[in-house]
């Protein structure tokens, strides 16, 4: 009778999918959005009195407060999550995130209002940032708890391709609206069409998320039998996951992907562009592309990680970064090759560092972490890796590109990225098909049994 309380239909399965996708790639619409409108119209519109240079500065620090505020936010909605319902909270963030994009859509500018004007911009990045902090790691969450034994991986991967179809929809929009609009059109008022649209997008996500079912995985731990064991506090403070071997391995897996993806989306393209005076549409057009490929490679991978583990596919991904960033590279960066041969290049060391792994990342960490902080860890471990892999690896890629006048830089931070994943891939234990009800961590159960078995074997 428990066991019937806690089934789901096929139906609650399609809706959890449905859900976590539009979900994610609201976040990600969102993300490209503001990163193409910071670079291309708000320096304009909300820093204009400053100079060109300090106005893009200026911009792009607005999208960094977003992105230090998703930790935040990670902490605050992965604790509730884990005791409120991963239901609820999704309902918060997407509902967060979709009010905060709708409204930087009517923000007066600068010529209205002055400085309150760019403040008030921060402000809604901020709240946006906190509620995007827990919206991927509450959707794989839900998405692995719902997704029947054997098929976690593909059912997930769908969050990992929500990414690729807000970022594809947020180009698009921009690219429709430079099409169609003169400059002096695009920065009256065509410059908040993108945003006002999101607004679709945001409806759709909140009504679905208002008709889903709360997670069984998350019901069936919360019955009352169940309800000591959740409430030892020495479980659930911040000390005791930081000692927690799962914790690090998951940030390093975070980190390696995250770090990858900094560098070969965003530096590479600047550096491309900027430093080498490459035609801007062959790194566009390349990852463009490469998105529209992930639409295949992501599901594969989810695919092929249910027939063989979490850990293999992730080991083969880093090694064949490794080995083909010396070869990819060194063509990217080489002017004498077509535009399609270094396109090629691109979009084959993108998927393989990139896209790869970030399909097998949701279903792992989910599965790395017990149900008891499982919302909470994930979040944080998501958005600490991501935060010091993408908010510094650019960054000291550029200065030492500058330094060294060579792009071996960023040769040698995709090798040691990929190696971070590599080292914590072989250190991590398999959990293709773990019981998600199970309340401890992954690699701290695995260490008890192997004590279990010495003494077993002693005795």
């Amino acid at each position: 009778m428990n066991q019937e309380k806690h089934e789901r239909s096929t139906k609650d399965l399609v809706r959890a999918a449905v859900s976590g996708w539009l979900g994610t790639a609201l976040e990600f619409m969102d993300f490209q959005l503001y990163s193409l409108g910071a670079a291309l119209v708000f320096h304009e519109i909300f820093f204009p009195e400053q100079s060109a240079a300090m106005a893009l500065i200026l911009a792009m620090g607005t999208y960094g407060a977003g992105y230090i505020a998703r930790i935040v936010g990670a902490f605050i909605f992965g604790k509730m999550g884990d005791s409120i319902g991963r239901k609820k909270v999704l309902f918060i963030t997407i509902t967060m995130m979709g009010i905060c994009t709708t409204l930087i859509g009517v923000l007066p500018t600068y010529a209205q209002i002055g400085i309150f004007a760019p403040v008030l911009l921060v402000t809604l990045r901020i709240v946006q940032g906190l509620g995007a902090g827990a919206e991927i790691s509450g959707a794989g969450t839900m998405l692995a708890e719902y997704a029947p034994k054997g098929k976690r991986g593909i059912i997930s991967s769908l969050v990992a391709m929500g990414t690729n179809c807000g970022t594809l929809s947020a180009t698009a929009i921009w690219a429709v609206m430079f099409f169609a609009l003169d400059r002096e059109e695009l920065l009256a008022w065509g410059w908040r069409i993108p945003f006002l649209a999101s607004v679709v997008v945001m409806i759709f996500a909140i009504w679905l998320r208002m008709n889903l079912k709360e997670s069984p995985v998350f019901e069936k731990v919360n019955d009352e039998e169940n309800a000591p064991a959740l409430n030892n506090s020495s479980e659930n403070t911040l000390g005791a996951m930081f000692t927690s071997k799962s914790f690090w391995l998951a940030t390093g897996l975070r980190f390696g992907q995250a770090g990858n993806s900094g560098l070969i989306q965003t530096f590479l393209a600047g550096y491309l562009v900027q430093t080498l005076l490459f035609d801007k549409s062959i790194p566009t057009d390349a990852l463009m592309i490469s998105s529209v490929l992930g639409f295949i490679t992501i599901p594969l991978l989810g695919w092929l990680s249910d027939k063989f583990g979490r850990r293999l596919p992730y080991i083969i991904l880093n090694i064949s970064a490794i080995i083909l960033a010396y070869p990819m590279l060194s063509i990217v960066v080489d002017k004498t090759y077509s535009p399609g041969v270094i396109m090629t290049a691109l979009i084959v060391i993108h998927n393989f560092a990139v896209l790869g792994l970030f399909a097998l990342e949701n279903i792992t960490m989910a599965e790395m972490f017990g149900a008891r902080n499982r919302f909470t860890r994930m979040a944080i471990s998501k958005e600490a890796g991501g935060l010091v892999a993408v908010g510094f690896g650019p960054v000291l890629a550029g200065i030492f590109c500058n330094m060294t006048n060579s792009w071996w830089p960023i040769l040698v931070m995709v090798i040691a990225y990929s190696l971070i994943g590599l080292i914590s891939a072989l250190l991590m234990p398999e959990v293709k098909d773990r019981d998600l009800s199970v309340l401890e961590d992954a690699a701290e159960v695995n260490k008890a049994e192997k004590v279990r078995c010495s003494v077993t074997q002693t005795n």
